[in-house]
């Protein structure tokens, strides 16, 4: 029948929010490149630290008042590991040293914590492996320059971990800032639905890589396909008394205990699932309902993560056959939330930060990004603390950016696929055509991004070497070996 009188709307039209764009791809590209004449391209080459710089272990001491006391230790014990492995716990460091510099004003929904670590293949719903961003802890509506300089100085940083001469890792940083570039040019002529679908495919991925990483990443394809719940039942339970139960691995994985509000952990986890299940779909709702909890546990995870409450649940459909492991995350704030304000952002924001639940902020902010998340993401509350969920392990890896483990020699083709997938995340979530006007098609962006990861990977070294002061001297606590 036809639209004839918003009398008949059941709901306020000034609430519907529709696009009211009408300008082509082509206007809105020359926006972008105009935005030059307001920011330069070179101009984001520059890095000084502040002048009344805030002390960086400050920083982490403050953020350690929200976790839990007897995990701190463990966390700055893996980020003393390395200057890589500080920079992946020092999100909240490096957003506070870059978010004062000028930015176009472009806003994506961005990852915040963006480093070439936080990539890896997982299973579609259809269980197809594709490649993409893995981690979603700090995702918030914000500048793209901001993961994009993130992701470029974790190059640097990591390449130099590695024992890449500096004539490797510039080539790195120019691998990422120019895949970048030309796959938001693609991705600026596709429309809305075909963008949305469109992913990175494990037969797409093998054929951008050469010979020796794509002997490697076809491993990691095979790893994560054996990756399943029953391979982790095998992994991490043991019978006891005819049942499975978690088995312990003090202090990575230990039961839960009472809750601080006294309620028993079987309880505890009856109750954030009763949550939880109203933040997934009907037909997820039912396939959820078949399976019944059995155990759960305590699992250290991550580096930046370190501290947050996380744990693992085992449940069981038709037997032991059929196990299904969730991940509970806790979500806290994000570290890019201080430097945006979300009054005066584009009006997707309220999409974006939902009735302001973590959890609820991270599922959102991963089904803008990833495209293709896990069938069971959903978001709940416990006490208070806001946690999100997810499947564990189930087809999910990653590449260890380790010595040893990683050829220095791998990090420009490595920096290709990054640029990509991060150029896909920016495209969904954001102004694709101005983004793609902006960067542009020469290379004065890979030529600003050069000096500017070079500098802040000097910092980061700088930052290392106060972490490590402040363990000698004592100011932290360090668990060692874990």
């Amino acid at each position: 029948m036809p639209f004839s009188s918003s009398a008949n709307l059941s709901v306020d039209p000034a609430a519907l929010l529709f696009s009211t764009e009408s300008r082509s791809v082509a206007e809105r590209r020359a926006e972008g490149k105009a935005l030059r004449q307001v920011l330069k391209r070179s101009d984001h080459g520059s890095y000084s630290p502040a002048d009344l710089r805030e002390d960086p272990i400050a920083i982490l001491e403050a953020q350690a008042k929200t976790r839990l006391s007897d995990l701190v230790p463990i966390r700055y014990g893996r980020m003393l590991a390395s200057p890589f492995a500080f920079l992946r716990g020092a999100a909240a460091i490096m957003i506070r040293d870059i978010a004062p510099a000028p930015t176009t004003g472009l806003m994506v929904q961005a990852c915040g914590d963006m480093h070439l670590s936080n990539f890896g293949v997982f299973a579609s719903a259809e269980r197809n492996l594709i490649f993409g961003i893995n981690d979603f802890d700090e995702t918030y509506p914000g500048a793209w320059e901001w993961d994009l300089k993130r992701l470029v100085a974790s190059f640097v940083v990591a390449g130099r971990t590695l024992g890449a001469s500096s004539t490797l890792c510039e080539e790195a940083v120019r691998a990422v800032v120019q895949s970048y570039r030309q796959n938001l040019q693609i991705y600026a002529e596709m429309g809305h639905l075909e963008l949305w679908y469109e992913t990175i495919s494990e037969d797409e991925l093998l054929q951008k890589l050469p010979d020796e990483l794509r002997q490697k990443t076809d491993r990691l394809l095979t790893m994560a396909r054996e990756r399943t719940n029953l391979q982790t039942l095998d992994k991490i339970t043991d019978l006891i008394d005819d049942q499975r139960h978690i088995v312990e691995s003090p202090p990575l994985i230990v039961r839960l205990e009472t809750t601080s509000s006294g309620r028993s952990p079987v309880d505890a986890i009856a109750l954030l699932m009763q949550d939880y299940l109203t933040s997934l779909s009907g037909d997820r709702r039912f396939l959820l309902s078949r399976y019944r909890i059995v155990d759960g546990a305590r699992k250290v995870v991550g580096v930046g993560s370190v501290g947050t409450r996380c744990s693992v649940i085992y449940l069981e459909g038709t037997g032991d056959n059929d196990p299904l492991f969730l991940q509970i995350k806790e979500a806290q704030p994000s570290v890019l939330a201080p430097y945006v304000d979300p009054v005066n952002q584009d009006p997707l924001c309220r999409h974006r930060l939902p009735d302001h639940h973590q959890g609820h902020r991270v599922v959102i902010g991963q089904r803008l990004i990833q495209g293709a998340p896990d069938i069971f993401l959903g978001w709940g509350t416990l006490d208070g603390v806001h946690y999100y969920l997810r499947q564990l392990r189930d087809m999910k890896g990653s590449l260890k950016i380790e010595p040893g483990k990683f050829a220095p020699s791998a990090l420009p083709n490595y920096g290709v696929l990054c640029g990509w997938a991060l150029a896909l995340a920016h495209a969904k979530s954001g102004d694709v055509a101005m983004l793609a006007g902006y960067v542009g098609k020469s290379a004065a962006l890979d030529d600003a991004l050069v000096p500017f990861a070079n500098a802040y990977a000097d910092q980061t070294e700088r930052d290392y070497d106060l972490l490590v002061a402040a363990a000698r001297q004592g100011r932290i606590p360090v668990a060692e070996g874990v």
